[in-house]
């Protein structure tokens, strides 16, 4: 078994400053988003949010199977963070700051331009499970509060770090690829979400990826590239 990075048997609030232990601030990023999301979901009354809507949607239909990985999403958040947390703090360190600049941009927005999606079905075409699942889902999660999209935020900010990780190979970055992208159109097809809140959140998302990693991870392999062409023509 895989030895963790740090031992939090030893923790003590008193050493949360150390080295070992101040990426635990971060996590204090999700009760501040929490707070805000009550704020913004209950408070913002419905009529004075903008309809989202994007031609794209009524190309769409409706497919209740899609819970399934647009549910899978809260697997990917926590299963991810947990295993960043106990075996790679600095992947947690990177995984909680892209997503604490999402979260910031997406309360930002939800105040200064509250936003609704009108998509759901008024009745579900059958009735299953998955239709069960999603009914519940719509019922404790309001239609405002959509763009961008903070389900594909996180989920694009996660598939970020995971890439950048040298020690995974090509099969799991392409699976995780392919789990992440599967994820980020189940919104649109469980009626969640509107396209223009994804390719908003994608927006949001390589703005952040160049803030965070553009000189750290980018640039110096733009200047290796660039090294290594010189010298193959000379």
């Amino acid at each position: 078994m895989k030895k963790p990075a740090v031992d939090y048997r030893q923790f003590r609030f008193s050493k949360i400053n150390t080295p070992e232990y101040k990426h635990l601030w971060l996590i204090l990023g999700w009760v501040w988003y929490l707070i805000m999301y009550v704020v913004t979901d209950r408070c913002i009354p419905f009529d004075k949010c903008h309809v989202i809507h994007s031609s794209v949607d009524d190309i769409i239909p409706f497919n209740e199977y899609f819970v399934i990985a647009y549910a899978s999403w809260y697997l990917l958040i926590v299963g991810s963070l947990l295993y960043f947390l106990l075996y790679d703090t600095k992947g947690f360190e990177d995984a909680q700051k892209f997503i604490i600049l999402t979260q910031i941009i997406g309360i930002v927005t939800y105040i200064a331009y509250p936003s609704i999606q009108m998509l759901r079905p008024d009745v579900f075409p059958r009735e299953n499970v998955f239709s069960s699942l999603l009914g519940f889902i719509y019922s404790v999660d309001t239609p405002t509060g959509v763009c961008p999209s903070l389900h594909v935020g996180y989920s694009l900010a996660l598939l970020s770090v995971w890439l950048k990780k040298a020690d995974r190979s090509m099969l799991f970055k392409f699976a995780m690829t392919l789990w992440v992208g599967v994820i980020c159109l189940s919104v649109c097809f469980v009626k969640q979400h509107s396209f223009t809140d994804v390719w908003a959140a994608a927006l949001m998302c390589l703005i952040i990826e160049v803030i965070l990693f553009g000189k750290r991870y980018y640039l110096p392999r733009l200047s290796g590239r660039k090294e290594t062409e010189k010298n193959f023509e000379g």
